[in-house]
C-alpha cells in the first residue's frame, strides 16, 4: 500500500457500534473502565509516562505509588505473599510455567482442566511443557470435579513416569462460567506434592478470590477482562513469598542484578498499570461478598427469565454462581432459518434496541455476561429477547 495521508487514515478507526448500548459481552463487562481509570488513561497514555519515574525497577516506583500497589495492596487483595503486574494473564501463566520448567529435568508436563483457555495451552507449549487434560465434561452442567484431577494426575504419572510440574484450574471456565471446587482440587494436588495454579481471568476483580484461603500456590488475573483496566495487563501472585517457587519466579538476571528474568526486566507500564491502579478502589469494593452476591442473584434472575420462555436452555452449574452464562436458543435459531436476514437478524434486532455483546451471526448458542449490567437493564434485555421472539412468532 502507499503510505500517503489518505491511506493512513484507515488506521484512525473509532469504534462506535456499541456507543450508548447495554453491554452484555462476556469479554468486556468486567473490563469497563471506571471514571477514575478514564482520567488516568488520558493523563498517563504517553509511551514513557511511567518509565520517566523509574530508577531501574518499575515496580519500586514510589510516586506514582506503584511500589505500594504491587508489593502491599495487590498481595493483600490476592491473598498472596508476593505479586507482580504483568502484560496479561497468559504472560503470567507463561512466567509461572517457565519458572517451574527451567529447574526441572527432562520432558515435563502440566495437568489442566479440559475447559482451560487456549492461552493456557500456548503458555505451556511455549514453556516446553506437554499437557495432560482432565476428562471431557458433558452437558448440561459441564462440571469439572476434583476426582477428574486425581484421574488426570494418575494418567500423567503412568504416561510420563513422574508427577506433573503443576496443576492448573480455570476458575471459572471461560465457556460456561462454572466454579470448580478449588480447595478440594488443591488438596488432591498437594497430596502428590504438586503445586497449583489458579487461572482467575474471570474471577479476580469480579468476585472474592483469596489464593491462600483456596489453598493454591499461584494465582493469575486479567486486568482488562475483570479489573476495569485498559489492556493488555494482568496480575500474578505466589502464595508463599519465601518458597522455592517464588525464588525461581522472581529470579534476578546475571547481567543486570535488579531485573527479574521471567518478567523480562519490567512488564506493564504506562496506561495499563495506571488504569489498573486507578480502578483498584472500586475493584476492592465490588468484590466484597455482599456486592458479589448481588451479581450472582442478577445472573440467576436473568437465566430464569429466559428459561421461563421455553426458548432458551442454560448450560452450566445450577444454581449458577457466576455472571458468565452460556445459552442455547432454539427459538432464535429457528427464526434465523426462516428470515431473510438469516443468522444476522439477531444482531440487527439487538442493535436497534441498543443491546451489544452477542457476536454477529450467532443465534443457536452464545455466551453473555450480566456483570455490572444492573437489574433494570437486565429486565430490559430480557424483555427485548421476549419481544424479538414474539415479533417473529408467525414466521
Amino acid at each position: 500500500m502507499s503510505l500517503d495521508d489518505n491511506s493512513l487514515k484507515m488506521f484512525q478507526f473509532i469504534k462506535r457500534d456499541a456507543l450508548g448500548s447495554i453491554n452484555i459481552d462476556p469479554l468486556q463487562t468486567g473490563g469497563k473502565l471506571t471514571d477514575a481509570a478514564k482520567a488516568a488513561l488520558l493523563e498517563w497514555g504517553d509511551g514513557y509516562s511511567v518509565c520517566d519515574y523509574c530508577g531501574g525497577v518499575l515496580d519500586l516506583i514510589k510516586k506514582p505509588p506503584i511500589e505500594e500497589f504491587v508489593h502491599k495492596a495487590l498481595p493483600e487483595f490476592l491473598g498472596t505473599g508476593a505479586a507482580r503486574v504483568t502484560n496479561g494473564a497468559r504472560e503470567s501463566k507463561f512466567a509461572i510455567f517457565h519458572s517451574l520448567a527451567k529447574v526441572a529435568d527432562g520432558k515435563n508436563y502440566v495437568v489442566m482442566d479440559s475447559l482451560s483457555h487456549y492461552s493456557s495451552k500456548v503458555a505451556a507449549e511455549r514453556a516446553g511443557l506437554e499437557i495432560v487434560f482432565t476428562k471431557k465434561v458433558d452437558k448440561p452442567e459441564y462440571r469439572i470435579s476434583p476426582e477428574d484431577f486425581t484421574e488426570a494426575i494418575e494418567a500423567g504419572i503412568s504416561a510420563h513416569g513422574k508427577k506433573p510440574l503443576v496443576t492448573q484450574i480455570t476458575y471459572p471456565d471461560g465457556s460456561y462460567g462454572n466454579l470448580a471446587d478449588v480447595a478440594k482440587i488443591a488438596k488432591i494436588s498437594h497430596e502428590y506434592d504438586v503445586p497449583v495454579l489458579l487461572n482467575g481471568a474471570y474471577s479476580v476483580g469480579r468476585m472474592p478470590v483469596n489464593a491462600k484461603e483456596l489453598g493454591v500456590d499461584f494465582i493469575v488475573g486479567s486486568g482488562h477482562k475483570s479489573m476495569a483496566a485498559s489492556g493488555p495487563v494482568g496480575v500474578m501472585g505466589v502464595t508463599d513469598a519465601d518458597s522455592v517457587y517464588a525464588q525461581n519466579l522472581f529470579q534476578k538476571s546475571a547481567y543486570n542484578k535488579v531485573k527479574e528474568v521471567e518478567l523480562l526486566g519490567c512488564t506493564s507500564r504506562g496506561a495499563p498499570i495506571m488504569t489498573l491502579m486507578a480502578s483498584f478502589p472500586e475493584i476492592v469494593k465490588r468484590t466484597r461478598p455482599e456486592n458479589w452476591q448481588k451479581e450472582v442473584e442478577a445472573a440467576q434472575y436473568f437465566i430464569k427469565r429466559l428459561e421461563d420462555t421455553g426458548q432458551f436452555i442454560h448450560y452450566g452449574q445450577k444454581p449458577h454462581q457466576h455472571d458468565l452464562i452460556f445459552l442455547e436458543s432454539p427459538g432464535f435459531f429457528n427464526i434465523s432459518e426462516k428470515t431473510k436476514k438469516g443468522r444476522f437478524f439477531l444482531y440487527h434486532e439487538l442493535k436497534e434496541k441498543k443491546i451489544h455483546g452477542i457476536k454477529t451471526g450467532l443465534t443457536k448458542n452464545f455466551k453473555i455476561s450480566t456483570f455490572g449490567v444492573g437489574m433494570e437493564n437486565l429486565k430490559y434485555v430480557a424483555d427485548a429477547f421476549e419481544d424479538i421472539l414474539k415479533k417473529y412468532d408467525e414466521i
